[in-house]
């Protein structure tokens, strides 16, 4: 936030998703073509997923505001809120996966993540509805928590 401020607030949902979409596909990019030609790289591009993952909920339960509507400390509240609710779900998933997310391939979590907003894209174009899927913030969560299996991984290759 010291850099660019609240001025996350003004995006709606969908955009967060693009927004997503655009650093999943930059990382896929690079993981085909094995190189990149600017300086940022595949791990902050996963902690970029993150962060707008959280930001995402975060519209989801405020809507988009027209300013920065919230204050640093509401903003930083609402982002603990739901990265430990994310890290919960995390965890309870895990149990029931019996950690399969260690003998995956970084590469899956990227088409992982690049599924699910697809999946999100839709549910956005049927204006939140679903019949029996998740919603949008499930979506994101799963998201964040690739991300995260990502991170752990390119941070500790060897386990």
């Amino acid at each position: 936030m010291r850099d660019y401020g609240r001025s996350w607030r003004i995006m709606r949902p969908e955009s967060v998703t693009d927004q997503i979409f655009i650093k999943a596909n930059r990382i896929r990019s690079i993981e085909i073509k094995g190189m990149s030609q600017i300086e940022d790289d595949i791990r902050s591009e996963y902690i970029g997923i993150v962060n707008y993952g959280i930001i995402g909920i975060i519209q989801l339960e405020l809507g988009y505001g027209e300013n920065e509507d919230v204050s640093d400390d509401e903003a930083l509240a609402l982002y603990d809120k739901y990265m430990t609710i994310t890290k919960e779900l995390m965890y309870k998933k895990n149990h029931d996966y019996d950690e399969a997310w260690r003998s995956m391939r970084i590469t899956s979590y990227t088409d992982l993540i690049l599924m699910k907003i697809n999946r999100t894209k839709q549910i956005e174009n049927n204006k939140g509805q679903t019949i029996v899927s998740e919603g949008i913030d499930a979506n994101y969560m799963d998201m964040i928590n690739y991300s995260l299996f990502a991170l752990i991984k390119i941070e500790f290759p060897e386990n």
